[in-house]
């Protein structure tokens, strides 16, 4: 495993873990690594600093590493994640995800063949511009939905 520091065409920046560097290269290439705050996928590795530990010998002779330790990832690091992961919680509390079906349950919300309730999901782009065209009131969410599995 190896963490990259991060930051997004917008300056944003922020750290992920992954398996390997051919496994961040391939990932960025295929649009794959995205900022949790923007969700731009135009992101490049920032520059770090080594962290390079003493031999354990040497470690034992020096004063203890109070370096701050990074927290877990699934934390959000910032006012800003807070703030999405707060958005997430409450959009995933009182919506029904609909998966692949959006543009066709909102559209039948729309023509009034559906009862209306709020609901989230993904549509492909085609989709959502014809559902927008067509003065269906959507609007994307600043973060992926998680597919819901049994």
């Amino acid at each position: 495993m190896i963490q990259y520091s991060l930051k997004c065409s917008a300056g944003h920046t922020f750290d992920s873990w992954f398996q390997s560097a051919d496994a961040f290269e391939k990932l960025s290439a295929s649009g794959m690594v995205e900022c949790p705050v923007c969700g731009s996928s135009d992101v490049s590795k920032a520059i770090m600093a080594p962290r390079v530990r003493p031999a354990r010998s040497a470690a034992k002779t020096t004063e203890p590493d109070t370096s701050p330790k990074p927290g877990p990832l699934s934390a959000p690091s910032n006012s800003a994640e807070e703030a999405l992961a707060e958005m997430r919680k409450q959009v995933e509390k009182d919506s029904d995800y609909v998966g692949m079906k959006f543009a066709e349950e909102a559209r039948a919300m729309h023509n009034g063949d559906s009862p209306k309730r709020s609901i989230y999901g993904e549509a492909r782009l085609d989709e959502a511009k014809s559902l927008i065209d067509d003065g269906v009131p959507v609007a994307p969410l600043p973060f992926r939905p998680q597919r819901k599995t049994n």
